[in-house]
């Protein structure tokens, strides 16, 4: 199939994905190509995902879904974690699958031990889970608050920690802080914080894991269009411009991953 070829096919999968799951998403504008920053064909990626082991948690998600399609694509072995046991049915790529709530340690733990038991390897976490709220501090409640706060940092860290367990050199850890981390905004504010405090874990979890040749790599993707915004835990999202396709943030986040990146600005993700 040629590169032309297995875009459209993504394409049409990642909608695909999206009618089935009831995840609000946008695919790419008719005729047009996801722009990729791996390398040329001629030269094989220092990491490849062909082969191998990746836990993929949140795939249940709108960008979790087009991270298994590209994941896929590229021959990755993959270990699909969701609370959605529908959507994440409906994600149409193979893997195990398992429901599971990655909010305690011990979810945690035995999501990894899952991905661990399909190759007797686990090569690759990406964490794709997270949640949002909108309004004002003065409006927010600190259930939402500890909510925002589990979900965007403290079941990451937990996820990394059991991750580091079984992992061997060469490894990799993928999280999603996104673009609210490099600037946080007004009505968003306990959000923002809760992705400023995760990029902040990877920066430094990646000067620890160096000593096991484990790479951590932080991702900071503008808006895309994964349908978070329509279903806030708080408050109601602003309006907002056109987002990234969720098939393009995918395409450049394995990107980095194949070449060894350790860190994915929110400009990488736009063309130059």
């Amino acid at each position: 199939m040629d590169t032309e070829q297995g875009d459209r096919k993504r394409r049409y999968e990642y909608q695909n994905l999206s009618d089935s799951s009831n995840v609000v998403c946008l695919g790419l504008a008719p005729g047009t190509r996801p722009e990729s920053t791996a390398m040329n064909d001629a030269t094989a990626p220092a990491h490849p995902l062909r082969g191998a082991s990746v836990l993929l948690a949140g795939a249940s998600g709108g960008l979790g879904g087009a991270l298994a399609l590209e994941l896929h694509h590229r021959g990755a072995t993959i270990t699909l974690v969701g609370r959605d046991a529908g959507r994440l049915e409906a994600v149409p790529v193979p893997g195990v699958r398992h429901q599971l709530d990655l909010r305690t340690m011990e979810a945690c733990t035995a999501a990894v031990a899952a991905a661990h038991a399909v190759k007797g390897q686990l090569d690759i976490v990406i964490n794709a889970v997270g949640v949002v709220a909108f309004g004002p501090v003065s409006e927010l409640s600190v259930d939402a608050m500890e909510e925002l706060f589990l979900t965007n940092t403290f079941l990451p860290i937990m996820l990394a920690k059991a991750a580091l367990g079984v992992m061997g050199e060469g490894g990799a850890i993928v999280n999603i802080s996104g673009v609210i981390a490099e600037q946080n905004l007004p009505g968003m504010a306990a959000y923002g914080a809760s992705k400023a405090a995760l990029r902040s874990f990877d920066d430094a979890l990646g000067r620890e894991a160096r000593r096991a040749k484990i790479r951590v790599l932080d991702a900071r993707p503008p808006h895309t269009e994964t349908g978070l915004a329509t279903r806030p835990i708080s408050g109601a999202a602003p309006r907002m411009p056109v987002g990234l396709a969720p098939a393009r943030v995918a395409t450049v986040i394995c990107d980095a991953i194949e070449q060894g990146t350790t860190d994915l600005s929110s400009t990488a993700f736009t063309p130059s």
